[in-house]
């Protein structure tokens, strides 16, 4: 274990806490899953951060198309939910840890993004409390044999940042094969279910497209709702900047096909980015 170990917040709450039931349940969630061919190795994922309870089983969709992939890095882009900031944190050292077991840290691709861009920053505290990163990384232990992690949190969603960070990341990653993009993010949120759908689709509709302005604008408007949409324009941006624009969303569904209850939902969708 490398320090600074960023330790897990969520475990226990969001996903289980005991290793082995963790697995079995992410396991569980793959198995449900059916995603048909996937042709090449993908480039970027997107995957929503909610509790497993609600979106684990949309995630596993996402991440079924990377098992038994290889990737030296995977670089995970998450919303900051607790806290505004005009840059990119960066835990740029060390490791993080959940119940099954520690990743450790890609310095060497930290510390290029830190001196790529005045967007970066090595302030982690935006990463001591938030979910949407944490709950990505049991999904990768499973269904990759070992990585490195490059985290990242936006506190800043506009396009313009996205595109600074998709620049850097394009300048900075010298092999991008060798590694995954993952952008975490919910859509909608608290709307009636019918509302919520009709929103959600115009995510899925331009992540499909990769219409990125078309995203932003609808995001700037209310017209549909992503609380990672930085994240999901980024992904879009530097996989467009390597010639990779097909984008397949690969599952949706809202928290109201778990709980039963329409009124007040929260949509998840999960993508493949080829």
């Amino acid at each position: 274990m490398k320090d600074p170990v960023r330790r897990p917040v969520i475990a226990g709450s969001w996903y289980p806490d005991d290793p082995d039931v963790l697995r079995s349940e992410i396991n569980g969630f793959l198995q449900e899953a059916s995603i048909g061919d996937i042709p090449r190795k993908p480039a970027a994922i997107i995957s929503p951060h909610a509790g497993y309870t609600y979106s684990g089983r949309v995630a596993a969709y996402a991440y079924k198309a990377i098992a038994g992939r290889t990737y030296g890095t995977v670089v995970v882009i998450s919303p900051s939910h607790r806290t505004y900031f005009p840059y990119v944190s960066v835990w740029a050292k060390g490791s993080f840890a959940t119940p099954l077991g520690d990743i450790e840290v890609d310095e060497a691709l930290c510390s290029k993004l830190l001196d790529a861009s005045v967007i970066f920053t090595e302030n982690t505290r935006p990463h001591d409390s938030e979910h949407a990163l944490e709950i990505q990384l049991p999904f990768l232990q499973t269904v990759l044999p070992s990585f490195r992690l490059c985290p990242l949190i936006m506190g800043q969603q506009d396009l313009e940042l996205c595109s600074e960070l998709s620049s850097a990341l394009t300048a900075s990653i010298d092999n991008p094969e060798d590694v995954l993009i993952v952008a975490s993010s919910d859509l909608s949120h608290f709307h009636q279910a019918k509302t919520a759908e009709k929103m959600d689709a115009r995510v899925a509709r331009n992540i499909e497209q990769f219409a990125i302005q078309a995203l932003e604008d609808d995001l700037r408007e209310s017209e549909s709702e992503a609380c990672g949409g930085g994240p999901i324009m980024t992904a879009l941006s530097y996989a467009k900047s390597l010639g990779r624009t097909e984008a397949r969303v690969l599952n949706y569904a809202h928290s109201g096909h778990v709980t039963g209850d329409n009124a007040s939902v929260v949509g998840y969708l999960s993508a493949v980015i080829l």
